[in-house]
């Protein structure tokens, strides 16, 4: 089990490890589901026009009417596709939802502790996570334990780093927050994004907590798994 004194940077995945997975699905794809056709048709033309080009690459074709644009928008939302498009959509739709105080981020009760001892104890502090960086900082900016945001060092998404069950996603991070990947702990519940960091030489620790969809698979996993942030790799 990997300890605190070994590690210089710690990177944090969010669904299942810090937060519920059951709040991202019930609460947060919802919300921003039903507002994608007005986020759409609310973009000025250059947006749009960007947007389109973005969604027919992603679909390989070369016209695209409005209607098309938004029912692929939609249809990813509902398949839960994490492609940038879409991603970037939500990121911006729930900024706006976090700032007008209908939407909250949950954690976990032993989140916001572990991430204060952490950030006290020296370490620096990273979220990787396939929603958007603008998502990412929204979600810890107003999680139910206030603005969590001073505690973290920088955010990456598929779009900034990479593929979250790649090597070189990994690679990515470690070139860009400057530290040696030994020294670099990845903390996620799903077994193949372990798989990916430790092929890029981080230590890796699996997140099984009760009632997440990943949790018993990780509890078989070959890697070393815990329960909570306040387990003995903490302290």
């Amino acid at each position: 089990m990997p300890q605190l004194t070994d590690v210089d940077a710690i990177v944090i995945d969010i669904e299942g490890t810090t937060s519920q997975t059951s709040h991202v699905f019930d609460v947060m794809f919802p919300y921003a589901r039903v507002r994608i056709a007005d986020w759409v048709n609310g973009l000025s033309s250059a947006e749009r026009e960007s947007l389109r080009t973005d969604v027919a690459e992603l679909l390989s074709v070369t016209e695209l009417s409005d209607a098309d644009l938004i029912a692929a928008l939609e249809k990813w939302s509902d398949d839960d596709i994490k492609a940038a498009p879409l991603k970037s959509i939500q990121g911006q739709i729930w900024a706006r939802g976090f700032a007008a105080g209908e939407l909250f981020g949950h954690l976990f009760e032993d989140v916001a502790p572990a991430l204060s001892a952490w950030h006290a104890a020296g370490k620096q502090l990273y979220v990787f996570s396939s929603g958007s960086v603008q998502a990412q900082q929204s979600w810890f900016g107003h999680s139910i334990e206030g603005d969590l945001t001073p505690y973290f060092s920088g955010f990456f998404d598929t779009v900034s780093a990479g593929n979250k069950r790649a090597a070189d996603a990994y690679r990515a991070i470690t070139a860009a927050i400057g530290v040696a990947p030994e020294r670099t702990l990845f903390l996620s519940d799903v077994p193949e994004e372990l798989d990916a960091a430790v092929e890029a030489g981080w230590q890796v620790v699996g997140l099984a907590r009760d009632g997440e969809p990943h949790a018993e698979r990780m509890r078989a996993s070959k890697y070393a798994v815990v329960n909570t942030f306040t387990s003995t790799f903490c302290s």
